[in-house]
C-alpha cells in the first residue's frame, strides 16, 4: 500500500503566514503540520510515499528530504497549479500504479493515527473508505449519506445536508479511482473535485464505506483551528529539559524545552514548548504556546499562541494570547517619542489593540 500527500494550494486561508512559506510547514507543537502526515503513514506500515508540491515546492523538498528521516521513500510529484484533489490523483498514477492506496492532505490531523483504518481498509476488500466527522456545519463541508456500512450518495456543500458527517481529508482508494477521475468534468470552480469522483465510484456500484471518527480531527487551515491543533497536541507532551534553566526559573506542568534553548528569570507553565536556541529572559510563557526555534522572548508575556523562527518579542507591556506570530517578526516597545503604535503590516495582517 502507498501513501500520497497533496501540499500544494495557496493556504489563503492563514495568509499573510503562507505568502513566504507553505501552510503544510507552519508547525504545531514545534513540529511541521506535513511531518504529522508522513509519520501517520509510516506508523501504519505505508513508507512508500509520495508528495504533490506545487508553488512551495522547494521549501517541501528542503524540509521533508528524500524522507529516510522518517523511515520512509519520499517521491515528489509537482502539480503546475492547484487543479482539485482530483487532479492531484490524477496525476500521481505512474507513482501509485495498481496498488491502493491513502489519499492525506497534507494540513488534517486525526489524534488516534490511522493504523487501525488502514487495516481495515486492507482486509475489507472494499474500493473506497473515507473518513467521516460529526460536524455542526455540515454545509461547509463535504457530506455524505450514509445507511448502514454503505455511503449512498456524497455532495460539496450541499444547502441541505443529508447528514452531519463531514469527509475528513484523509481518504482510501483502490485503482478504480483513476477510471472515475476519467469521467468526471471541472466544478464550476475549475477543478476535478474528490466528491464528485467518489459519487462516481458509488454510481458504479463499487464498495464505498463509511468509518466514523471518534477522536478530534482538525483541519489546520484557518487560525484557530491551527492554535486549536497546538492545544490538543501539546497536552499529549512528555516533560523534557533538553537546554537551560536557571535557578530563578520556574517551570510548572507539561514543558518541553529543545537543546539549546535557555530559560532566565521566567515562568513556564505548561503545556508549552520552546524551541531550539530559543531564549526566554524576565518572561511568562503561559499555556498552549508553542515558540519555535532561534526566538528572543524578552520582558514579556505571552500565552496561548504559536510563535515562527527567528522572531522577537521585548519589552511588550501587556500579555499577547491567542496568536499566530510569523517568521522573523519583531515586536517591542517603541523608545521614540511621542509614544505611538508603529506597524508594518502585509495583506490580510491582523492586529488586536489594548
Amino acid at each position: 500500500m502507498k501513501g500520497l500527500i497533496l501540499s500544494g494550494g495557496k493556504g489563503t486561508r492563514l495568509r499573510p503566514i503562507t505568502y513566504t512559506g507553505a501552510k503544510q510547514l507552519v508547525p504545531v507543537a514545534n513540529k511541521p503540520v506535513l511531518f504529522y502526515a508522513i509519520e501517520d503513514l509510516v506508523e501504519a506500515g505505508i513508507t512508500d510515499v509520495g508528495i504533490v508540491i506545487g508553488d512551495t515546492g522547494d521549501q517541501i523538498r528542503a524540509a521533508v528530504g528524500d524522507g529516510s528521516q522518517f523511515g520512509a521513500r519520499v517521491t515528489y510529484i509537482p502539480q503546475e497549479a492547484p487543479l482539485g484533489l482530483a487532479h492531484g490523483v490524477k496525476i500521481s498514477q505512474d507513482f501509485l500504479g495498481e496498488e491502493p492506496f491513502v489519499l492525506f492532505l497534507g494540513d488534517n490531523f486525526i489524534r488516534d493515527g490511522i493504523v487501525p483504518l488502514v487495516e481495515e481498509f486492507r482486509t475489507s476488500g472494499a474500493n473506497c473508505q473515507l473518513l467521516l466527522y460529526r460536524v455542526p456545519n455540515p454545509e461547509a463541508f463535504g457530506v455524505a449519506d450514509v445507511r448502514g456500512n454503505r455511503i449512498l450518495k456524497v455532495v460539496e456543500k450541499p444547502q441541505i445536508p443529508p447528514s452531519d458527517l463531514a469527509i475528513i481529508g484523509i481518504y482510501m482508494f483502490d485503482h478504480h479511482v483513476f477510471e472515475a477521475i476519467r469521467e468526471i468534468k471541472p466544478s464550476a470552480r475549475g477543478e476535478l473535485e474528490i466528491t464528485d469522483t467518489i459519487q462516481v465510484l458509488i454510481d458504479w456500484g463499487l464498495t464505498v464505506v463509511p468509518k466514523i471518527i471518534t477522536g478530534w480531527w482538525i483541519d489546520t487551515g484557518k487560525h484557530a483551528d491551527m492554535l486549536e491543533a497546538n492545544r490538543l497536541i501539546l497536552e499529549t507532551q512528555e516533560p523534557a529539559t533538553h537546554g537551560m534553566v536557571d535557578g530563578k526559573s520556574q517551570i510548572y506542568g507539561r514543558v518541553v524545552i529543545q537543546k539549546g534553548a535557555e530559560i532566565r528569570n521566567s515562568v513556564i507553565r505548561g503545556p508549552a514548548i520552546i524551541g531550539e536556541e530559543t531564549q526566554v529572559i524576565d518572561s511568562y510563557i503561559g499555556p498552549f504556546t508553542s515558540i519555535y526555534h532561534h526566538c528572543l522572548i524578552e520582558g514579556s508575556e505571552i500565552e496561548h499562541s504559536i510563535i515562527l523562527e527567528n522572531s522577537r518579542v521585548v519589552d511588550v507591556p501587556h500579555r499577547i494570547e491567542e496568536s499566530l506570530i510569523g517568521r522573523n517578526v519583531e515586536i517591542s516597545r517603541s523608545p521614540i517619542k511621542p509614544r505611538a503604535y508603529k506597524f508594518m503590516l502585509g495583506d490580510y495582517s491582523k492586529v488586536g489593540i489594548l
